[in-house]
Parts: C-alpha cells; sequence; structure tokens
C-alpha cells in the first residue's frame, strides 16, 4: 500500500476509495464500507481498515466536520453536495468503525507501527472527536 500521510485520505486505497464517489447520489457505497469493518469477527486487514476510515472521513465531511480538506478530498466534497446529510445512524457506524479500524489489533496499526504511528494515531484522535462531538 503507497502511504504518503497518516490522515484518512493519505493512502492509495483509501485515494482509489474517494474516486468510487464520483458517480454516486447516496450513502450506499459509504454504508457498505462502514458495515464490511463492523461485521469483521477478526482484526481487520490493512485494505479494508483503510477504507473504513477514508468512509467515516466521508461522514465527518457531510456533518460538516471534516478533518482533511486537500486535492484528495474533492471527490469527497462532489459526493456530499449530491448526497446530502448522513443520517445520525451513519455517524454512529462511522464512529464504531474508526475504532475498529485503528484497533491495535488490527493489520493497518500494525504496519503504522513500523513508521509513523503518532501521525496516524493523531488523524484518527481527530476523526473520533470531529465524528463525535455534538
Amino acid at each position: 500500500m503507497g502511504t504518503w500521510s497518516g490522515e484518512p485520505f493519505g493512502n492509495d486505497v483509501a485515494a482509489d476509495f474517494a474516486w468510487e464517489l464520483d458517480e454516486q447520489k447516496r450513502w450506499n457505497v459509504v454504508k457498505d464500507a462502514l458495515r464490511e469493518a463492523l461485521a469483521s469477527r477478526e482484526p481487520l486487514d490493512a485494505d479494508t481498515a483503510s477504507i473504513a476510515i477514508a468512509a467515516a472521513e466521508v461522514v465527518a465531511h457531510g456533518i460538516g466536520r471534516p478533518t482533511q480538506s486537500d486535492a484528495y478530498t474533492e471527490s469527497v466534497e462532489s459526493f456530499v453536495r449530491r448526497a446530502r446529510k448522513p443520517s445520525g445512524r451513519l455517524v454512529r457506524a462511522a464512529e464504531r468503525a474508526v475504532s475498529v479500524a485503528a484497533s491495535a489489533d488490527g493489520e493497518l496499526a500494525e504496519l503504522w507501527a513500523e513508521s509513523d504511528a503518532q501521525n496516524w494515531q493523531s488523524a484518527n484522535a481527530r476523526l473520533l472527536d470531529a465524528l463525535t462531538r455534538r
């Protein structure tokens, strides 16, 4: 996995997920990504975790609390304008999915432990804060 930052869209898998939003008008692709992460009984593989974190960032954009706004999130902004505001239920699912995806048991946390784990953990903490702020 090519990674350039610890932000939600700071890797190839998440950037590819953003492109999937280009033609979408509803939250289904985001819901599916979150549901896949939450349904796993095993620690998540790195790709599933990366997509779950990216999907949670899409939800954060949808509620007006993005933690990443740059060229990598242009597709996200366009999607949010088309799809409108996510439900409270989806926000809560995004919150849970970030916790699962960032779990120390998962493959993604193991990969980050080999490099700049603090940057990645800080980005996840900002995302969780954005999703949980009421």
